[in-house]
């Protein structure tokens, strides 16, 4: 007997980058993807704006992320992009001279 697969649906969404989304699964899997190459025909132009990508929302009914021009990517590919790594955070200097100046260790 076959087990049914469970669809994927989108429970969260959040803005991480210009055109980047951190999603939750509703199998509980978290996923950061950059959509930028994805956003190709006309539907997706407007997406291309980085202000207007960022109006991103998620449709509870339909359990994935829309915008409001109607532009929305099916739950099943989202899920199928690589994983986009996080962001480099900048570490704060121990020094605080050089956290006020910007300037590096080896310039003293």
């Amino acid at each position: 007997m076959k087990v049914p697969r469970r669809i994927i649906r989108i429970e969260q969404v959040a803005l991480v980058g210009p055109f980047s989304l951190r999603l939750r699964f509703n199998d509980g899997a978290i996923r950061r993807v950059n959509l930028r190459d994805a956003l190709t025909g006309p539907v997706f132009q407007p997406l291309r704006d980085p202000d207007y990508f960022s109006r991103v929302m998620l449709d509870p009914v339909a359990g994935t992320v829309v915008w409001p021009n109607g532009a929305d990517f099916a739950p099943d590919y989202l899920r199928s992009l690589a994983e986009e790594a996080p962001s480099p955070t900048r570490r704060k200097s121990p020094d605080p001279a050089l956290q006020r100046s910007g300037r590096s260790a080896s310039r003293r």
